[in-house]
């Protein structure tokens, strides 16, 4: 996943605001499969192999986010291999994991769920980038039905974790606007267009499907976010220092709905 995480932007980790600390965070851990790497009463830090992907930030007195508003559509946790997703979803079966849904994306196969407060997650694996079809800049992306006993033949092992390797793949956004959104995606963060979808679109750099992704499907017409509110808090996106001089002197931003994004330098 190296070649993911080492492109010029790439997504680091996620902040969110939660009403309860340890409901959530124990979400992340047991379903999800992320380590706490340390916390304390406020704040807990999850990950796998010693890396830091999501931050969970407790405010008891946040207003709770609505699924209408823009904001957080969903973390994407992505495997190192086919053969991890397989053994997740064998124990998502063995456990009556809700899920939200389970999607064919051709480069890349994924599963869908909830934390207790709402927030999507993500859990996928990608196809080799040689089976990725490209037409004029644009990656051929679709949702078809994911072929699960052809994933759960593929594991090899029981699941135990988040494996090392695991990281954020990407973060898709609810916004209120997609011309605005962009704008702004392209034109002030430097990604590159890579597909569109009837009321989304999605970005990358170093030839990735995406990295970031946008939509209007719940949120149309939304506006800047009013905080605080629980949900997405942060996005921290690591950048290579020719992405961060084309950004500088700003390495805090906001998009137009208020989703904050830091910049920090990608040291690996």
């Amino acid at each position: 996943m190296s070649d993911v995480s080492q492109a010029p932007l790439a997504i680091e980790r996620v902040t969110l605001v939660v009403n309860d600390l340890d409901k959530v965070s124990e979400y992340y851990q047991q379903v999800v499969g992320l380590e706490l790497l340390k916390g304390d009463g406020t704040e807990h830090w999850l990950g796998a192999g010693n890396r830091t992907l999501l931050h969970l930030r407790e405010d008891r007195a946040a207003r709770r986010w609505s699924p209408r508003e823009a904001g957080l559509f969903h973390t994407a946790f992505l495997l190192p291999n086919r053969a991890d997703l397989g053994a997740w979803a064998q124990r998502a079966i063995d456990q009556r994991i809700a899920v939200s849904g389970a999607s064919d994306h051709l480069v890349s196969e994924a599963i869908y769920l909830q934390d207790p407060e709402g927030n999507g997650i993500e859990i996928y694996t990608d196809r080799p980038r040689s089976s990725w079809h490209w037409k004029d800049g644009l990656v051929e992306m679709t949702t078809e039905a994911l072929d699960l006993e052809g994933l759960l033949a593929s594991a090899t092992g029981e699941w135990r974790g988040a494996p090392i390797g695991t990281i954020v793949g990407h973060v898709h956004l609810q916004v209120g606007d997609i011309a605005t959104a962009e704008d702004f995606y392209i034109q002030r963060l430097g990604f590159e267009l890579t597909c569109r979808y009837p009321g989304g679109s999605f970005f990358s750099t170093g030839g990735y499907h995406h990295h970031i992704a946008t939509n209007v499907w719940n949120s149309r017409g939304a506006p800047s976010r009013t905080l605080p509110s629980t949900g997405l808090s942060e996005i921290v996106m690591a950048a290579t220092p020719e992405a961060l001089e084309r950004v500088a002197p700003e390495q805090t931003l906001l998009d137009p709905w208020g989703n904050e994004i830091a910049l920090v330098t990608n040291s690996r």
